[in-house]
């Protein structure tokens, strides 16, 4: 059983470490600034409940009054850490403010990576538990979606002010798009999931094509949406470190994932698994982008506290516009 070391006021290290977790976009800096600000406000309501009790007893000197205030300060950072049964904290407000700067930070990273997240491995594990043998795909045909975007202003003049501006096309997402739209169509022909939000999704999981897993001899797996080697796969599989989220706190894993011959059967293996298992049903035919996402989310394809959201952002996002074939 692993136990979390008790915290000190004394250990002035702590700090220092969240400090360099924060340099490095370690997304554990967050849970611990949060479980910080807990702590700290817990002092000042114990300080505050200290001042309204009497003090004419014959112990009330200058040095009760510093050891009370220590003693106060070390149980403002247990209770924080470890007062909840679930390990949360006592009053909760810890997770709160982790929560909020959690979106703050996917929002960060959304606006300086438009194309998608950098990633050096699938954007998140899956908690699956596929289903290898296939089964017959019935043919949905998925409505067709409106996809407009700004129009560029004629050559040689500028935009009128106020007008929306030219979407500048990304070569990155326009070659990973042409790589597999055709394989798209087809996948969203079996499970009425518009094409747009299926490629969203690879671009999502690859970054945009640049980071899926990759064999030990460096050849690609063509796993475009970061489906787990459950106990029934038995074909090829690759490993890859990626991330977990467990109570919201990412961890480094080494994962198997499925491995395949062309991006073709990946897109047909993808539908195959959203089909075959209970658990997606209710994505499949949906073609509002925020009900997709969430649906994805709340079946637990992903463990990311941010994964619908970020999909979402990619389905509506001006890139992905510009590249889709209209």
């Amino acid at each position: 059983m692993t136990t979390t070391p008790t915290p000190s006021i004394f250990d002035g290290s702590q700090l220092a470490a969240i400090k360099r977790q924060s340099r490095s976009n370690d997304p554990a800096a967050l849970k611990a600034a949060a479980q910080q600000f807990e702590a700290l406000f817990l002092q000042m309501v114990m300080k505050s409940m200290r001042d309204a009790t009497p003090k004419d007893g014959l112990f009330d000197n200058d040095q009760t009054r510093l050891y009370e205030s220590l003693l106060d300060q070390q149980m403002g950072q247990v209770l924080a850490r470890r007062g909840g049964p679930d390990g949360k904290g006592g009053l909760g407000l810890a997770g709160l403010i982790e929560s909020q700067l959690s979106r703050n930070a996917v929002d960060a990273d959304l606006a300086r990576f438009p194309e998608g997240l950098p990633l050096s491995a699938p954007a998140s594990p899956r908690a699956l538990d596929p289903v290898r043998s296939p089964v017959p795909l019935p043919t949905v045909t998925p409505p067709a979606l409106p996809m407009s975007t700004a129009p560029a202003a004629p050559s040689g003049t500028e935009a009128a002010p106020g007008a929306a501006k030219p979407v500048t096309t990304s070569p990155v997402a326009a070659g990973f798009v042409d790589m597999i739209w055709a394989d798209a169509v087809q996948a969203s022909r079996t499970t009425g999931i518009p094409a747009q939000f299926i490629v969203a999704q690879a671009a999502l999981e690859t970054g945009w094509g640049r980071s899926e897993p990759r064999r030990a001899d460096g050849r690609p797996s063509h796993n475009l949406f970061g489906i787990k080697a459950g106990r029934n796969w038995s074909g090829d599989v690759v490993e890859a470190v990626t991330t977990e989220y467990v109570d919201g706190v990412a961890q480094q894993k080494v994962e198997r994932f499925r491995a395949y011959g062309s991006q073709a059967e990946a897109m047909r293996d993808y539908a195959n698994l959203l089909i075959s298992s209970p658990r997606y049903a209710g994505v499949l035919g949906v073609t509002d982008a925020a009900a997709f996402a969430r649906g994805l989310q709340r079946a637990g394809y992903a463990t990311d506290p941010a994964y619908a959201d970020k999909l979402t952002r990619i389905i509506g996002g001006q890139t992905l516009a510009s590249v889709v074939p209209t």
